[in-house]
């Protein structure tokens, strides 16, 4: 069968856990036999992978064109993987027009609803409330994307819950796929030991919000208190895309160090003896935290950052909303060797049980084949996405082709 991937970036696996899922997700069709194709309208970048070098044809693609239709109907998929509910909203449309029968899958990355509604109260300086879920639009855009869907990839449970409960989609169109992680005992062996590990650091695309305020909040209020303790301690921020704002918190006194890119992710997390992630506010599952497990490095998060990712296991040191609590235990984690290995096992343990390719690869191939076996009886039974399928058709192929039209002038 044939797979056609919709990005809304080119794929940069390097550079932020999105682009790591979709390389991830793209391998697990490879690996079954599929010919995947690659389809974006965004423009290349310095550090998109090599889609071709694993066997993806790619192709650029434009918005409001018919000449998408006319490749539609030449490729023919049989399953179509949208990145991220926009995506779904440009080309979902003519998909479902050109290839009715094609299988349309959503790729949420996180629900992008419940980050905004996060920020929102952060910024406006109120406790979030789920239900307040409901008043965004981008709430209401984002919940009709997965109704028109057939099914619906998710990295958190706490958001398939949410959808569930609270917007009542049903089951059958939600499929929980964490993003994985690879471990095994050779890998383990290399790992740095406590004496051989340093500094605190921080890791994070700077183009992400959640990312460029936890690095604020770490310089204006937590690294401070850590200073205050540790004279010589040193924080190390590495990230894609820092912009001059960015680099303007340099501070080699402060100790306070912008290291910008990571040109090797892995050395930096296996030098590093702690991973700070004070995250306010966000959605999903954290790259970050779970790389820092893979290369045996604790961490201090939030809620927030630890959200749906370890569940009844311990956690990979500790988890705090509190500004000096989170400063000590970065302190007491640094200096205690044994609570220091106690976090790393933790982190080992979370990995094992939770992020293994094998524990959801194969279970998800054997849905997609399910629902496309059976895809005119589970669409019948989404009444609600086949009425917003019908009018999305009509509102969205309208007003597409009223700009097409409008750009030939």
């Amino acid at each position: 069968m044939k797979v056609l991937v919709i990005g809304f970036v080119w794929p940069e696996p390097n550079s932020s856990a999105a682009g790591l899922r979709m390389l991830q997700l793209i391998e697990i069709f490879l690996a079954e036999g599929y010919k995947v194709t690659f389809a974006s309208t965004a423009l290349d970048s310095d550090y998109m992978v090599n889609l071709s070098s694993i066997g993806v044809d790619t192709i650029r693609i434009e918005l409001n064109s018919d000449t998408f239709d006319f490749f539609l109907r030449e490729f023919n998929p049989s399953i179509v993987l949208f990145d991220r509910f926009m995506i779904e909203e440009q080309f979902g449309w003519r998909v479902a027009s050109n290839c009715p029968n094609a299988l349309r899958i959503l790729d949420t990355e996180d629900l992008h609803s419940l980050r905004a509604s996060r920020q929102t109260a952060f910024k406006e300086k109120i406790d979030f409330e789920i239900d307040s879920l409901l008043l965004q639009e981008i709430t209401k855009r984002e919940i009709a994307s997965i109704l028109r869907c057939d099914i619906t990839l998710l990295v958190s449970e706490f958001e398939i819950n949410i959808l569930k409960s609270l917007f009542k989609i049903d089951k059958s169109l939600l499929f929980y796929l964490p993003i994985f992680v690879e471990l095994n005992n050779d890998s383990i062996s290399k790992w740095k030991t406590f004496e051989e590990k340093k500094d605190f650091m921080f890791i994070g695309n700077f183009l992400h919000e959640p990312n460029w305020n936890a690095v604020q909040f770490l310089k204006q209020e937590i690294w401070p208190l850590i200073r205050k303790k540790m004279k010589n301690a040193e924080l190390k921020i590495y990230g894609a895309y820092p912009s001059h704002k960015v680099f303007q918190l340099h501070n080699d006194k402060e100790g306070f160090l912008i290291m910008g890119r990571a040109e090797n992710a892995a050395e930096v997390f296996n030098t590093a003896k702690i991973i700070l992630a004070p995250l306010r506010f966000g959605a999903g599952i954290k790259g970050k935290l779970l790389e820092a497990m893979q290369y045996g490095t604790p961490s201090v998060t939030t809620s927030i950052g630890a959200e749906s990712m370890n569940v009844d296991l311990k956690w990979n040191g500790f988890i705090t909303d509190d500004v000096e609590t989170f400063a000590h235990h970065a302190i007491t984690l640094y200096n205690d060797e044994k609570l220091w290995n106690e976090a790393r096992s933790n982190g080992i343990e979370i990995l094992n049980n939770r992020y293994r390719k094998e524990l959801f690869a194969p279970s998800f191939i054997e849905y997609v084949l399910k629902i496309k076996a059976e895809l005119k009886n589970h669409r019948k039974k989404n009444f609600m996405g086949a009425l917003l399928q019908h009018h999305t058709l009509r509102s969205t192929e309208y007003m597409s082709r009223w700009i097409q039209e409008k750009n030939k002038n």
